[in-house]
């Protein structure tokens, strides 16, 4: 039986993230006071005791939900992976846990991302919407039959559910044709901008230049990356999706059947929330049972 680490995203954060850890862990402290020093403010105040419009803050999201993660995984005994993968930026904290990235590398990445992204954010003014209850199929049909805007797949989070991202207008118009199309709802997310979309090309190129700088290393067990959903170990290869991610889709549903279909029996999410549980179930109930964790 293979066991899957999972970690999630931006959307996991939550007001006192992280406290029980810092307190209860004396290894965990010492991590979460270095990533302080990294960042130059103290992200665990925000953390422990801020608002939540306070963690809603691209320089604090990322980087927050990435400590936790990450924290959390290098101080519990005993977690040994078959293979790993994270949704989004969870994918960095899955490059940490199957020692592709070093903690402090990794975090030095998120945090040079998440101020890529709200640049890019700031040069096109865009956003993303949910989809659901409609087949993948026929949401990038939509999508691609809007051809004067930006328009496309975003997250594959599981089967009925598909976030789309694109121009302010662009999403507007899909999310009236999704829902004539069908759609049980469409509705607008309240997110900074367009990521996973070719919006995010400025974002790209400059977290580009930061991850070619970075020493990555051979994974010691797969990790299936959400550019193709494929299981890679090998640093050239890992170093070129994670280039590639913030502009292509995340494909989170292929990851997980293609996890089930290696073997994975048994998913583990580590971090805030437990949003990928929900999703992992869905998704593996179609393709064969597995053991939620």
């Amino acid at each position: 039986m293979k066991h899957a680490f999972v970690f999630p995203g931006q959307g996991a954060q939550f007001s006192g993230m992280g406290k029980n850890l810092y307190e209860s862990s004396s290894l965990a402290k010492e991590y979460f006071e270095q990533a302080n020093e990294i960042l130059g403010f103290r992200i665990t105040d925000i953390m422990f005791s801020g608002t939540d419009e306070d963690l809603k803050q691209t320089k604090v999201t990322q980087p927050a939900v990435f400590l936790h993660s990450t924290i959390l995984f290098l101080t519990t005994p005993g977690l040994t992976p078959d293979m790993v993968a994270g949704h989004s930026l969870g994918e960095f904290s899955a490059l940490v846990a199957n020692k592709v990235l070093s903690f402090e590398d990794g975090l030095r990445l998120v945090a040079k991302r998440a101020a890529a992204m709200q640049r890019a954010c700031e040069i096109n003014p865009s956003t993303m919407a949910a989809v659901l209850g409609l087949d993948d199929a026929k949401v990038e049909e939509v999508c691609a039959g809007i051809t004067d805007e930006v328009v496309v797949a975003a997250n594959y989070n599981c089967p009925g559910q598909l976030v789309i991202s694109g121009s302010i207008n662009g999403i507007n118009i899909a999310c009236e044709q999704m829902k004539a199309a069908g759609a049980k709802r469409a509705l607008v997310l309240q997110v900074g901008g367009a990521f996973h979309s070719p919006l995010m090309e400025p974002a790209r190129e400059e977290l580009q230049a930061a991850i070619e700088a970075t020493t990555f290393g051979n994974a010691i067990c797969p990790v299936y990356q959400n550019v193709d959903a494929k299981p890679y170990t090998d640093a050239t290869s890992i170093k070129q999706n994670l280039i590639n991610q913030l502009t292509a889709p995340v494909r989170w549903t292929q990851s997980v059947q293609n996890m089930v279909a290696d073997g994975a029996a048994k998913f583990t999410e580590v971090g805030p929330g437990n949003v990928l549980q929900g999703l992992v179930k869905k998704i593996a109930k179609e393709a064969e049972t597995a053991g939620i964790n």
